[in-house]
């Protein structure tokens, strides 16, 4: 069985990339990188084509991880989510947008896998979840939304590895 993963940002530039390079990264590490397959996409098109942000690969690099190399951004499309079965996104306005295009989806903001993330019951306070965007920043803004992304990557494994055992 395979599990799919998807994350999920506004261009697939900056914050999505990231996360599925992390992500790859940790499945690896947990042993599991032939049973998970893990991308990313945005909700505009307007990056459409464009290589991860050399901001977003530096980063990535000096942190140890692969740079992304081969990235291109693309825009989500609704039959794609039906065939994740984890879709992460990184704000709550990207979830709004992702649960319209398939509302039987399984959108699961990014940070609810951090445990030191703000406990949200109400969808609504959503929001409080969000990973900060970086691209109007500097290498700290960087540097703060990796932090974010890998603060939740080992409970996304967890809970992938519990889906697949159950699967």
């Amino acid at each position: 069985m395979t599990y799919r993963v998807m994350t999920v940002c506004t261009g697939n530039i900056c914050r999505s990339p990231m996360a599925e390079v992390v992500l790859r990264a940790r499945f690896t590490a947990a042993g599991l990188a032939e049973e998970v397959v893990v991308d990313s996409t945005g909700v505009s098109d307007e990056e459409r084509g464009n290589p991860i942000d050399q901001r977003a690969r530096r980063v990535l690099v000096a942190h140890g991880y692969a740079g992304g190399g081969g990235h291109r951004a693309r825009q989500v499309e609704a039959s794609e989510l039906a065939e994740r079965d984890l879709v992460l996104p990184m704000t709550a306005l990207h979830a709004r947008a992702l649960r319209r295009l398939d509302p039987d989806a399984n959108v699961v903001m990014l940070r609810r896998f951090d445990p030191s993330a703000p406990a949200v019951t109400d969808p609504r306070d959503e929001r409080r979840l969000d990973i900060d965007d970086p691209w109007f920043g500097g290498p700290l803004e960087f540097e703060h939304c990796l932090a974010q992304i890998e603060a939740a990557a080992d409970g996304v494994v967890a809970y992938v590895r519990d889906g697949l055992a159950l699967g």
